[in-house]
């Protein structure tokens, strides 16, 4: 079955960087957009970026020019570099998969982004 296991998460100062990794397993990695979202405690998941199957990038505003999502389709992993992390940051960080044939749309357990002084 398909899975995605988020890892990298942690406790970081403000102006930080962290390195988010979404390892895949159980599917064709190279046919599925990805994507990470976010939660805050009490807040609505929130799409930060997204990476096609042809490559192509988009960001939320919050985070553009401070996160970078890439893809390695040999790995099956998508990466979130993310930089000059703010408190605003801070929530759980999801990595998501959406079948570009098929429409289908599979999620990761999470893991909890802190960035506090």
């Amino acid at each position: 079955q398909v899975q995605l296991v988020e890892s990298g998460g942690g406790l970081v100062q403000p102006g930080g960087s962290l390195r988010l990794s979404c390892a895949a397993s159980g599917m064709i990695f190279s046919i599925y957009h990805m994507a990470w979202y976010r939660q805050a405690p009490g807040e609505q998941r929130d799409l930060v970026a997204t990476v096609t199957t042809d490559g192509n990038t988009d960001y939320a505003d919050s985070v553009k020019g401070r996160f970078t999502i890439s893809r390695d389709n040999a790995e099956n992993t998508v990466y979130l570099q993310m930089n000059s992390l703010k408190p605003e940051d801070t929530a759980v960080y999801y990595c998501s998969a959406d079948g570009r044939y098929s429409g289908m749309r599979y999620w990761g357990q999470g893991t909890q982004v802190s960035v506090s002084s």
